[in-house]
């Protein structure tokens, strides 16, 4: 009896160290199960897609005004001499005072500040030059002051009191106001141009394959002759169809923007429709 008891005891024995080493083992599995579902289930961040648009379109696509901000301006009061190389006045809406060089009236009752007709959230770079004067004129070292060769105050050999060779009270080449170049924008006495040829776009078999259909938004100039010129894109499509519609808006044709009558060159924006049929 007390060999059988012996055995006995020793498979007892046994037994609790093997089930003890199995529970040891089986609660590793668990707690490195846990940590990995753990890493598992973790919550993936959310991805963003970011699309990019260099520069912003509102730098360039030009809405109604209704208020003159293109055209250009000059001025002078028949001085023999050229007007000089100088900065420009400060911009306004509205001209009080024109700018001078030459003062004609030392003793004003009423001060003001010279101004030039251009809308003032128009940035320029600054020249620092501690004289007014046209920024384009040529450096005439050591020459007396001069107003410029044009009429109706101002600086330049235009008219109108601005600056430079144009006519009105703004900057530069063009007229009525606004920086020179003659481009201006629809509103304030200008009017839009109205398209009277406009051959539709076609469609690139890759777009076509994808299905894409949507509108195209492009900034252009129409000039004094009704035609489309420095053509830009604003909100494309893709798949080729960004070209094709640049390709269908340089075949339109315009009558021109008038501003008093007469033909002007202008600014705006057209959008162009593609549509699978």
């Amino acid at each position: 009896m007390g060999e059988v008891w012996g055995q006995y005891n020793n498979y007892r024995a046994n037994g609790l160290v093997v089930s003890g080493i199995v529970h040891v083992v089986l609660l590793g599995v668990i707690v490195a199960g846990a940590a990995v579902a753990h890493q598992v289930v973790q919550p993936a961040k959310q991805r963003e897609n970011v699309i990019l648009i260099e520069p912003s379109p509102d730098s360039y696509i030009f809405r109604t005004s209704n208020k003159l901000v293109g055209g250009g301006g000059g001025g002078g009061d028949h001085d023999p001499l050229p007007a000089p190389k100088g900065r420009l006045p400060k911009f306004a809406i509205a001209q009080i005072t024109p700018a001078q060089i030459v003062l004609r009236n030392v003793a004003p009752k009423l001060a003001v500040e010279p101004t030039v007709i251009v809308p003032p959230q128009v940035q320029l770079a600054e020249n620092h030059m501690p004289n007014l004067g046209s920024p384009s004129a040529a450096v005439l070292p050591g020459a007396p002051p001069s107003n410029g060769s044009g009429a109706g105050g101002g600086i330049g050999s235009g008219s109108g009191g601005g600056v430079g060779v144009g006519h009105g009270a703004g900057v530069g080449a063009g007229s009525g106001g606004g920086m020179g170049g003659g481009v201006f924008k629809v509103g304030g006495g200008i009017s839009a141009p109205q398209p009277v040829l406009t051959p539709d776009p076609e469609y690139t078999d890759e777009a076509r394959s994808a299905k894409t259909q949507g509108t195209c938004t492009l900034w252009l100039i129409v000039d004094a002759a009704g035609r489309p010129r420095d053509i830009r894109i604003v909100h494309g499509l893709g798949f080729g169809l960004d070209a094709k519609a640049m390709e269908a808006v340089q075949r339109w044709r315009f009558d021109p923007a008038l501003k008093d009558g007469k033909p002007v060159t202008v600014q705006i924006s057209v959008e162009v429709e593609f549509k699978l049929y």
